[in-house]
């Protein structure tokens, strides 16, 4: 599917590590049109993770996207999810007070690697309730836990009860890290699969660890699933003898993708419907310098 946009025009892509914004850019952009804020935490501390960097990071980031959009480029923001963000802030503020952390995710991941980054000698890696027995905490009153965002909800459940177990004095985040769109996703597939499909595709990329765990979801049930990037990747073969097929994407996975997919699983006969699980109402504010840049211009940007 062609990605069709206005030559001159600011596109700002937001999510977490590992979620596919970059492939996706990566794939529809040419690399000097694209500006992330991660590189340029890099080029002003050397650690493209410092949360300590960002407002200097988007100062550089702010001061590229202004002289390419006064030159009437096409222009990419790759910017953090700010759930991500929380979590980097979770960390610091327990280790400054001496706590250790563990850190509840895949070993690998370019999201934990980020976190990681923030106090590699105080946190402890765990990716299930096994590994938790085996971990080894200077002081077991001073030790908190956080998550990485894009879990499957369940697995993390067990983990943190596991945790629990081990740790009773252990403190963790005031609100839930799993990412609200993460958490909600899953939730429609656990719906899907209690009216009886027969199959699921999900539209998001092969390292989307939201995605990921959709697809797990399913064949946890006994479900056939797939991930796919785009609508070229469906196999018609899939749905030879499947009455009911569900359809949904990873949390960043965009739109047009998914309804190319509805419109090409219509065209082979079948009747579409839309079910809806729960309505997102949550907003994030604009980066600051955003916010006072568009201001200046008399622009309007919505929050998301």
């Amino acid at each position: 599917m062609r990605l069709t946009m206005p030559e001159y025009c600011l596109v700002v892509l937001v999510g977490a590590s590992g979620s596919g914004k970059s492939s996706f850019a990566q794939k529809h952009f040419l690399p000097t049109e694209v500006i992330s804020s991660d590189f340029c935490r890099g080029l002003v501390s050397d650690n493209e993770s410092s949360q300590d960097a960002t407002d200097d990071a988007f100062d550089v980031l702010f001061y590229i996207v202004r002289k390419r959009l006064a030159a009437r480029r096409l222009t990419v923001i790759d910017a953090t999810c700010p759930l991500v963000t929380k979590v980097h802030l979770e960390v610091r503020r327990f280790t400054s007070k001496g706590y250790d952390i563990v850190l509840i995710g895949h070993n690998g991941h370019d999201e934990v690697i980020g976190t990681m980054g923030e106090a590699p000698d105080r946190i402890h890696l765990v990716g299930t309730p096994e590994e938790v027995e085996h971990l080894h905490i200077p002081d077991p009153e001073r030790v908190a836990y956080t998550t990485q965002t894009t879990l499957s909800v369940d697995e993390t459940r067990q983990i943190i009860e596991a945790l629990r177990r081990r740790f009773p004095s252990i403190k963790g985040p005031k609100k839930d890290d799993i990412c609200y769109a993460t958490q909600n996703r899953q939730d429609a597939v656990k719906a899907l699969l209690k009216e009886g499909i027969e199959l699921l595709i999900v539209v998001g990329s092969d390292n989307s660890s939201n995605s990921q765990r959709l697809c797990e979801a399913a064949e946890a049930q006994g479900v056939e699933a797939h991930l796919i990037d785009n609508p070229e990747e469906v196999d018609t073969a899939w749905l030879e003898g499947r009455r009911t097929v569900g359809l949904t994407a990873g949390a960043s996975a965009p739109e047009f993708l998914v309804e190319g997919v509805a419109d090409l699983i219509s065209g082979l006969g079948y009747v579409t419907e839309e079910h809806v699980v729960v309505q997102e109402d949550v907003h994030f504010s604009l980066p600051q310098g955003l916010s006072a840049a568009t201001r200046a211009r008399g622009t309007v940007l919505p929050t998301s």
